[in-house]
């Protein structure tokens, strides 16, 4: 089975204009480009491109995993709960003549929109080459391990691989993740005392992999 692949909120946020549209909900990050591109200029896209490269976990119930329901007062009939105007999928309140009830999954059941899930930690880290002494700050996802780390890092760095990851002295296990491998987070702490988290992450050291010998 094929590891899913972990966001954050800020990489989602970055997906949020009409053409490239993305967003998380109850731990999933999904692309709605697609969708956007099939029901262009229906008005009941409105909501979804208002809410482009957000979270909108607050749209659905996580117990029922559907749009969050309410009893109309007037009608004392089960409505949907859609404070930010009805949008695609979510059927109208009564009979309407232009209404296809036949639509299939909607959207926020349709796998195929699924890219990833959503990280319920973004973690903060130094990654330093102690050959250049190139010092590059990332944001990660706690889930990840130091091997899907190193895919984040080989923008800054294509010879990654060339290295030896270590913190502390201990050399990480590539297959686990920064928790795993006993790397503290104390953005917690940090943040009861009032400090800036930035200005505390820890550090990665990468040692450059000499492989050479005399001939």
């Amino acid at each position: 089975m094929t590891r899913p692949r972990f966001f954050t909120a800020a990489e989602v946020a970055t997906h949020n204009t009409a053409t490239d549209l993305w967003v998380s909900f109850l731990g999933k990050v999904c692309d709605l480009s697609p969708l956007v591109t099939r029901y262009a200029g229906d008005p009941l896209l409105l909501p979804i491109l208002e809410s482009a490269g957000t979270d909108i976990s607050c749209w659905f119930d996580p117990r029922t995993k559907d749009v969050k329901t309410f009893v109309d007062p007037v009608t004392n009939c089960v409505r949907y709960h859609t404070p930010r105007g009805r949008f695609l999928h979510v059927p109208p309140a009564g009979p309407r003549s232009d209404w296809d009830g036949d639509i299939g999954a909607p959207w926020w059941a349709d796998h195929r929109y699924q890219v990833g899930l959503l990280s319920a930690k973004t973690r903060r880290i130094r990654v330093v080459n102690t050959l250049t002494l190139q010092v590059q700050p990332l944001q990660v996802c706690s889930e990840e391990t130091l091997e899907e780390i190193l895919q984040r890092y080989l923008r800054y760095n294509s010879h990654a691989r060339s290295y030896t990851w270590k913190h502390d002295g201990e050399v990480l296990d590539m297959s686990r993740t920064l928790s795993d491998n006993h790397v503290p987070d104390h953005d917690q702490d940090l943040e009861q005392l009032g400090l800036d988290p930035d200005l505390y992450t820890p550090a990665i050291l990468l040692y450059f992999n000499d492989d050479l010998t005399e001939q």
